[in-house]
């Protein structure tokens, strides 16, 4: 079994460390680490609809996953970073 610990981050900077997840398995798809991540459905819903829209990119690790349906390896301590990115102003 291993632990994913979930960073939230915004492109001005703020960095937040989020929970951590006992994970017992290897291999995750994006969809279910979002869906892990959210506790609540309205959220989930939102982070889906943002990562499609790429207003949300999520970081495993260093590298960046692209397609929900990606499944990522998780190794005993995975970093996932959600990085939701900020309209800037006037455009």
């Amino acid at each position: 079994m291993g632990q994913v610990t979930f960073v939230d981050e915004t492109t001005m900077g703020e960095r937040e460390t989020g929970p951590r997840l006992d994970v017992a398995e290897e291999r995750l798809t994006v969809r279910e680490l979002i869906r892990r991540r959210m506790r609540r459905e309205e959220d989930r819903r939102l982070a889906l609809k943002a990562f499609t829209a790429n207003g949300l990119i999520v970081l495993v690790g260093d590298r960046q996953v692209t397609d929900l349906d990606e499944e990522v390896d998780l190794t005993a301590d995975t970093e996932v970073t959600f990085l939701r990115l900020i309209p800037l102003a006037g455009g």
